[in-house]
């Protein structure tokens, strides 16, 4: 059986109306817990799962301090999954960010490579996330853009995530591509549109298998106030069992899964990364604070219980 190894698309959201604050961390995470002074995030939230995927790398590459840093505050067994900088997958957004329309070169690759070798010399590099929007198709100039990008990569793991129906209705030609350079295709769930792309949770390649959960807030996935109000959405533990009977498929088929939860508000994503551990027999580590529980009830026949209080 494989390794399955499960967590969430991030792990600080200080702000907004979606703050983990409060709820997962301290409402003021200012100083003092548990004698490391200023409260981590990190070393806390490690005690809890044994992965993470790095959000922040698609925004700014990061400095070898700050990798150094995640890896020095993280179990041995620990492993981060980075996503692409937003240069190599989104150049239109990277375009509106830095006023440059210049396009990915292997100096941006090498850039991205030494950012996260702390991460590799330490053991705790999982999969590169290469994250592409829906306006992404499958035409010539894409599919010559997607083999440069992997073959760029090559000796990394990389997991593609594509969201337009035309690489579903391409499906061979999908396959083909992502194949020759040993890339799993990331499967996904997110609400369903005309264009959405169309997956049936296998797994592409032997190695490694990748899964995101965004949400199904469909109503506010195009319109909304604020960009974190359309991961406001808390999966049923019936919604959940496909997917925990995918991976349980699928951990049959390849040497490691990788499953994160991406409906990050109010960390409904940790509540139902908890949840998806405990559908798949996975232990459930760490201690939860009440106010976690208060907003997940349910979970409370979940979690270790506190030492001395009744089960």
């Amino acid at each position: 059986m494989s390794h399955v190894r499960i967590g969430t698309s991030g792990w600080s959201y200080p702000t907004g109306r979606g703050t983990w604050n409060g709820v997962f961390y301290p409402a003021s995470p200012g100083g003092g817990a548990r004698g490391r002074g200023r409260f981590d995030e990190l070393a806390f939230y490690a005690e809890h799962f044994d992965t993470v995927e790095i959000n922040s790398t698609f925004y700014r590459v990061p400095t070898v301090e700050v990798t150094r840093s995640w890896a020095r505050r993280t179990p041995r067994d620990f492993e981060f999954a980075a996503k692409l900088f937003q240069k190599f997958t989104h150049p239109a957004m990277f375009a509106k960010t830095a006023g440059s329309e210049a396009p990915a070169t292997p100096a941006d690759v090498r850039e991205f490579q030494a950012a996260l070798d702390p991460l590799a010399s330490s053991g705790k590099l999982g999969p590169l996330l290469a994250q592409f929007p829906p306006s992404f198709t499958r035409e010539a100039a894409s599919l010559d853009y997607l083999d440069w990008l992997l073959r760029s990569f090559r000796g990394y793991q990389v997991a593609v995530e594509l969201r337009h129906r035309s690489w579903s209705d391409g499906l061979a030609q999908t396959l083909d591509l992502l194949n020759a350079h040993g890339a799993a295709w990331v499967q996904i769930d997110e609400p369903k549109f005309r264009f959405s792309i169309r997956q049936d949770f296998l797994p592409n390649v032997t190695t490694f298998y990748y899964m995101r959960l965004h949400g199904r807030n469909a109503a506010a996935w195009w319109e909304h106030e604020a960009a974190e109000d359309r991961y406001n959405y808390l999966y049923s533990a019936g919604e959940l069992a496909p997917f925990a009977e995918a991976a349980e498929g699928a951990r049959r088929l390849v040497r490691k899964l990788y499953l994160y939860m991406n409906n990050h508000f109010e960390a409904k994503a940790v509540a139902n990364a908890v949840m998806l551990k405990h559908q798949l027999g996975e232990p459930v580590t760490g201690t939860y604070p009440e106010t976690f529980l208060e907003r997940f009830p349910d979970l409370r026949a979940v979690v270790p219980q506190p030492p001395g209080l009744p089960i």
